[in-house]
């Protein structure tokens, strides 16, 4: 009780007034007692400058310490400001205040690459590649399923959206339990149940149709998960200059993850069959899920063998997120829905996902088609065009990463760069579909299709970070929201698509309906969008 009520009452004191005490002539005497109230009061006025959620680890710490030096005090400790102004403390402990500035201050230059914070984002990542790599596959595997059992083009387009029905019913449901539980145990259970839904793929479609479509649904099920947990994991991990980046190392393997699934799975077709591709990615994500749960923590707090200066440069960046505490309720509360959605940079993101989403499952469920059918390549040749576009987003994206938390540290306005960032992953791509409608050369349609494909990857900086910046403590729910609207706007292209195809002949309407949805997604982020915070804790 001494220690808590001692920081409770905001109190504060200069740490020249502590290194230096009073000079009082009895201070020999009364070194021992002085030495013990002059560690506690340094450790308070340490706590009390950081302001983070750690302030009851820190008081426990402190207790500790009165406890042990107890036997050598001859007065008891009432407070920071009755025995912190008159302690004298040696040169040892002047060392020790010194070393915990220095700490903070060094932590700032910490190199990533040998934190544990760059773990979390590389398991992020590989996750994130499993779930697109599981994913693309049937697009593949599409062209030769549909040969086998003579499907049409448009019933193809209802087989590849059937994920997507399974995928529109988790987001919401994953970021609330995400932001409850944390993204550790969530992603867990989503990778599992979304590789044995990869592995009966093919069995499923050897028995009838409606088997496939209830497995894809429940592949979609599972994976509509994976982002927020993304989210969740990066928000609590990642202090705010570094998040940009983090989301686009995990981001990047997600990309990374077409380019595998879109280049394996032709070798693997011709090698093993139609049922090699889809058992090989599925047995892989169950190796992920041994690592993860071996090897991550739900927050840093959590962690048992994160360094000191890693965990205050990671919460002395971060906001304090409620669900980071100890729970002292039970059972699931729900978000506040109402409220989330009654303010405009909500529905800016809600947009800008949904417009996101509605073109990149064009790009990422027909382009193998569209190389086949409109510029002539074959299956292999095909599956490697469209990959290439993948691999140029994912660079792109770890690029925008960096160059928005660069702008983030040096002072420009977060609401700027989200902007910004957001207006290049619209606007791009919208010009480049155009000169995609017009490409006469394989060649030529994959520069524009890169082009097209990496611009966006821009928007990592911009709506995919959003949510962390306008409601931290909801960033799962918030991100839930979203993609479900972006997996409507999926299941509206991915299935529109076929039926505009098999009813024209033709890509083109649609590139040219993509195109015009872009520039006006950029319209409304550029009105709406904030990257300050809007909803408090």
């Amino acid at each position: 009780m001494l220690c808590r009520s001692s920081l409770g009452q905001n109190a504060s004191i200069s740490p020249s007034l502590l290194l230096h005490g009073s000079e009082n002539k009895d201070a020999s005497t009364n070194s021992r007692s002085f030495r013990a109230s002059g560690i506690l009061s340094i450790h308070l006025a340490v706590a009390a400058s950081l302001h983070t959620p750690t302030t009851h680890h820190s008081l426990s710490r402190l207790c500790l310490h009165q406890k042990i030096l107890k036997p050598y005090e001859k007065t008891p400790c009432r407070g920071v400001g009755s025995c912190g102004a008159k302690a004298v403390l040696g040169s040892g402990f002047q060392n020790e205040y010194s070393q915990k500035q220095d700490a903070t201050a060094s932590s700032k230059l910490l190199p990533i690459l040998t934190s544990e914070r760059i773990k979390v984002a590389a398991m992020v990542a590989l996750g994130m590649a499993l779930c697109n790599a599981d994913r693309v596959v049937m697009s593949v595997a599409i062209l030769p399923l549909s040969a086998k059992y003579k499907w049409t083009t448009s019933f193809a387009g209802i087989v590849q959206s059937s994920f997507l029905w399974g995928y529109l019913m988790s987001p919401i449901a994953g970021g609330t339990l995400t932001d409850r539980y944390g993204g550790k145990s969530v992603m867990a259970w989503g990778v599992c149940i979304w590789s044995a839904a990869t592995l009966a793929t093919p069995f499923a479609a050897n028995k009838s149709w409606q088997l496939l479509v209830a497995v894809r649904a429940l592949m979609g099920l599972a994976e509509g998960v994976a982002m927020p947990c993304m989210n969740n994991m990066i928000s609590r991990w990642f202090p705010r200059s570094e998040r940009a980046r983090a989301i686009g190392v995990s981001m990047a393997g997600f990309h990374l993850g077409s380019v595998l699934g879109l280049m394996l799975t032709p070798i693997l077709l011709t090698s093993f069959g139609i049922s090699g591709a889809f058992i090989s990615f599925g047995l892989l994500g169950f190796v992920w899920v041994l690592v993860w749960v071996s090897t991550i923590y739900k927050n840093p707090q959590s962690h048992p063998c994160i360094k000191r200066n890693e965990l205050l440069y990671i919460q002395q960046g971060s906001e304090i997120v409620k669900n980071d505490m100890p729970s002292k309720t039970s059972g699931v509360q729900l978000p506040p829905f109402g409220l989330l959605l009654s303010k405009p940079p909500t529905w800016a993101i809600i947009v800008a996902h949904a417009m996101n989403n509605w073109g990149y499952f064009i790009l990422l469920s027909w382009m193998p088609s569209y190389f086949k059918t409109v510029l002539g390549v074959n299956l292999k040749q095909a599956a490697w065009f469209s990959a290439l576009p993948w691999a140029m987003m994912a660079t792109i994206g770890l690029v925008a990463g960096a160059a928005s938390d660069f702008l983030v540290q040096t002072g420009v306005s977060v609401t700027a760069i989200r902007k910004i960032m957001q207006s290049v992953a619209f606007i791009g791509p919208s010009v480049a579909l155009l000169g995609l409608n017009v490409a006469q050369s394989p060649k030529l349609a994959t520069a524009w299709l890169a082009a097209a494909v990496g611009l966006t990857a821009f928007g990592q900086a911009g709506f995919l970070v959003n949510h962390q910046d306008i409601g931290p403590q909801h960033a799962g729910v918030l991100l839930g929201m979203s993609n479900t609207a972006g997996t409507l706007a999926a299941i509206l292209s991915t299935v529109g698509t076929g039926f505009f195809v098999e009813w024209l002949g033709s890509f083109q309407a649609v590139l040219m309906v993509t195109s015009f949805l872009y520039v006006f997604s950029a319209l409304v982020w550029n009105i709406y969008a904030t990257g300050e915070r809007v909803f408090e804790p």
